[in-house]
């Protein structure tokens, strides 16, 4: 998964919102479940479209944004 992108933006796909490829699930809907404390495991259960692979991805590349973006301040 490392090699492919884990989410898209898509007009076509909920008003170009990032959902994660192949599905329509919003990445946003991962980040509410975490925020909430739910566990990773329970997102996935409940959104068995997303892979695990994809899940860890988004995160990921939203702590590698933090961290740039913490460096550049």
């Amino acid at each position: 998964m490392r090699d492919e992108r884990a989410f898209h933006s898509d007009p076509e796909i909920h008003s170009g919102t990032p959902v994660f490829v192949g599905t329509r699930v919003p990445v946003q809907t991962l980040l509410d479940y975490l925020e909430g404390g739910h566990p990773l495991a329970e997102f996935l259960d409940d959104f068995p479209t997303v892979a695990r692979e994809q899940a860890i991805a988004v995160l990921e590349q939203a702590k590698k944004l933090l961290v740039a973006r913490a460096s550049a301040a």
